[in-house]
């Protein structure tokens, strides 16, 4: 207390100063003892290894508001906050300081300042004083107190131009120890530029826009053919207050690069429509057409004048595409499909040209396979960050962000401090607080390294931020829109900067890649089952009539089965690609053959019908209907062969019989196989097989026959002479002058044909 009492000025009697002297040094006693105890202990406390509520981890300090986050001369500074008693006793007679100081020289000198959580003696500057302090009575354990400090920044006693520490500290005692001591500190940084400067830094910052999948590959009969959603939690993100609407209107107006997935694009453009939504077995429709049409307007608007790079669709992973999918066929054929559609999605939804030079790999992590992935689909600019392309010449600064790697391909470094500032917990305003005032102050001490030599920085946060976080980045961006010490560029324009000479270029080898990111990497089996479901629709595809109808759809979920979102979530992952496959055999197998019970032929020829189904709601065309002859001595077909095709042509909902010429030579049974075929003979469907009894015609069979015959013949012999003498009486009494009678009529019908009907007959189902 003498220390505040000293800065107000305040007059005392000779005894009372000897007073003081004395309560001084006997509170300075247990402060000494503590010092002496073991010089050891204090790098433990300062480092923040103990989790105790003790010392000057007894009160928790939090850091709520500081405004302005980057004062200028004439400013005031206004600091709020709340102390939490996390000790066990009752805190009394406190107070809460100021600390300002000492300025810190670079980067790592930040880094260092942030780690520390303990109070240091001597390693923390001294208490402002009165009259920027609050006096807290008492403050009883698990209690919180709220706080506020302001201070005019002249008062600071700030120097030249930097990054300085400010902490806020409260000092107290309690009854276990009844003497003032340092309870709790927390440190931030107060970045200090009293005036303008010419030299500053050009600043690139992503605002991503990317979520995880949400469409299945199943759409209605109907002619729009209604997506549809595996669940409706995309409209929670995109409904006021929600991750993706925040990120929209926290964006909106800021300096930054718009990088958008064009699948996220397509499903909320699809949502403003009639959608459906799973719930079990069955869909139900959807009912937030207006969340996403509100969403889909205010995005628009955010991007009208911005620049907005689009991303293959889906945002495929890759780094797993790289390490684990290259190598089974078809899977770069499926990334230069997502790289081609990107383009158009963007600009038919948005309104803008987009730029889809760019690719992303997870958290910028590069090895050579990475990049030649990367590029492998057009793309001659990778986004990497500077944990993976790391300096080995010892720079004392910041390099340029783009830096040719070899082939035409530049990569575009983002900063690995300023792009993982917004990551962790950030919903607690306090921990938003320290976030933006450690990102400031990492920019300005990135500026001061070089002051003469201009730069280029890229920030590429977190792929997916939540609410809390776009807050909190958005406040960050905001509190440099000043242009104290740096400029805004967009992405397009920092890849083209001219590069650091100095700055490394070699691509680490894949050894050096991480393993915590290799560890979340699809499986090379999500690869063969996607290999797996695209041959069948291959095949699918071929012998449809609307053939878009299936393969769009279809398509897209494929390049969703090897999204990033699926890092960290491997049995969702492989449920959806399970789903994809199960939906698409579900569809394969509306068109089949009709179980056939066995056959009997009772003569030397016949014709065996085999009955094809299409339940699709389109016609299906270029189908081989094959029948083939288990025993061609005893059953023939067609033209005397083992085996007969024909084609198969039905329109949606309908049923075909096909019908076969077959001959028998012997008795017996014969096995006859039927199978579906594309034009190109590729087995379509399961085979079916069915028994062909013949029973071969006997010759005292053809003896009664023929007796059956004979007795006919003489009967009609028998009718045509009694008629031949009726009509020779009539023609007697004609003569005689009796009128002529009629004679019988003529069939109005021809006998019917013994021919087997046409192929093109079709059945209702």
């Amino acid at each position: 207390m003498a220390e505040a009492a000293d800065s107000q000025g305040m007059t005392t009697s000779p005894a009372r100063r000897w007073l003081r002297r004395t309560a001084s040094l006997l509170v300075g006693v247990p402060l000494l003892a503590g010092l002496l105890a073991g010089p050891a202990a204090l790098p433990a406390q300062a480092a923040g290894t103990s989790k105790a509520a003790t010392g000057s981890r007894t009160v928790a300090v939090s850091l709520d508001t500081l405004a302005p986050s980057a004062p200028v001369e004439g400013d005031t500074l206004t600091i709020s906050g709340t102390l939490t008693n996390k000790g066990k006793k009752t805190v009394k007679d406190a107070e809460v300081d100021l600390r300002v100081g000492p300025r810190l020289s670079g980067r790592s000198a930040v880094d260092d300042a942030a780690s520390r959580t303990g109070y240091l003696p001597g390693g923390d500057p001294a208490k402002l004083g009165d009259p920027y302090t609050l006096k807290v009575p008492a403050l009883a354990s698990g209690v919180s107190q709220d706080f506020t400090l302001t201070v005019p920044v002249d008062k600071l006693e700030l120097g030249e131009e930097g990054v300085y520490q400010l902490g806020v500290s409260l000092t107290g005692q309690t009854s276990e120890a009844p003497y003032d001591q340092v309870l709790g500190i927390q440190r931030t940084f107060l970045p200090w530029q009293p005036e303008d400067t010419g030299s500053k830094t050009k600043l690139t910052f992503l605002w991503p826009l990317i979520a995880s999948a949400h469409v299945t590959a199943e759409t209605g009969s109907d002619e729009q053919q209604t997506p549809v959603f595996a669940d409706d939690d995309l409209a929670l993100e995109l409904a006021p207050g929600g991750r993706l609407e925040q990120m929209v209107s926290l964006g909106s107006g800021l300096p930054v690069t718009w990088v958008i997935d064009p699948d996220l694009l397509a499903s909320v453009d699809a949502m403003t429509k009639n959608y459906r939504v799973k719930t079990g077995d069955t869909t139900v429709a959807g009912t937030n057409q207006a969340i996403a049409r509100q969403w889909l307007t205010s995005l628009q608007s955010a991007v009208k004048d911005s620049t907005v790079v689009a991303l293959p669709f889906a945002d495929p992973d890759l780094a797993s595409i790289a390490h684990r999918g290259k190598n089974v066929s078809g899977t770069l054929s499926h990334l230069q499909t997502a790289t081609e559609v990107a383009g158009s999605t963007v600009e038919t939804i948005l309104h803008v040209k987009p730029s889809t030079d760019f690719a992303w790999p997870v958290d910028g992590a590069i090895d050579p396979s990475v990049v030649d992935v990367a590029t492998s689909a057009g793309a001659h600019k990778v986004i990497a960050r500077s944990d993976s392309l790391e300096e080995v010449g010892g720079l004392s600064y910041t390099p340029t962000a783009a830096r040719p790697v070899g082939g035409g391909t530049t990569a575009v470094v983002a900063d690995h401090r300023l792009s993982t500032a917004f990551t962790g917990d950030l919903a607690k305003a306090g921990s938003a607080t320290l976030a933006v005032q450690k990102f400031l102050a990492q920019t300005l001490a990135l500026t001061e390294q070089e002051p003469d030599k201009a730069r280029s920085i890229v920030v590429a946060p977190q792929r997916t931020p939540t609410a809390a976080q776009a807050q909190t980045m958005a406040r960050a961006l905001r509190a440099l829109t000043d242009e104290h010490w740096t400029e805004p560029l967009d992405l397009v324009a920092a890849a083209g900067e001219k590069p650091d000479a100095r700055a490394t270029t070699k691509v680490p080898k894949a050894s050096a890649y991480p393993k915590k990111l290799r560890k979340q990497e699809l499986p090379t089996q999500a690869f063969q089952d996607i290999r797996t479901t695209q041959d069948s629709l291959n095949s699918f595809q071929v012998i449809l009539t609307q053939p878009d109808r299936v393969v769009t759809p279809f398509g897209n979920a494929v390049n969703r089965a090897v999204s990033t979102s699926w890092r960290g979530r491997p049995l969702e992952a492989q449920q959806y690609r399970d789903a994809v496959r199960t939906y698409l055999k579900s569809l394969t197998t509306e068109v089949q053959l009709i179980t056939k019970s066995d056959v009997t032929l009772s003569g030397r020829s016949a014709t065996i019908p085999v009955t094809v189904q299409n339940k699709l709601v389109q016609g299906i065309d270029h189908l081989v209907l094959r029948l083939t002859s288990g025993n061609s001595t005893r059953l023939k077909l067609d033209d005397g062969g083992a085996m007969a095709e024909q084609p198969v042509k039905i329109a949606g909902g309908h049923s075909q019989s096909v019908k076969f010429d077959a001959s028998a030579n012997a008795n017996g049974q014969a096995q006859v196989t039927a199978r579906l075929f594309t034009q190109d003979g590729t087995p379509y469907g399961e085979e079916m097989t069915f028994t062909v009894k013949v029973s071969e015609v006997t010759p005292t069979v053809l003896l009664v026959i023929a007796g059956g015959l004979l007795l006919l013949v003489l009967a009609g012999i028998r009718m045509y002479t009694q008629r031949k003498r009726a009509a020779a009486g009539d023609t007697e009494e004609n003569e005689g002058g009796e009128p002529e009678q009629p004679s019988d009529p003529t069939p109005d019908t021809g006998p019917e044909s013994g021919n087997p009907s046409g192929t093109g007959e079709k059945v209702d189902r």
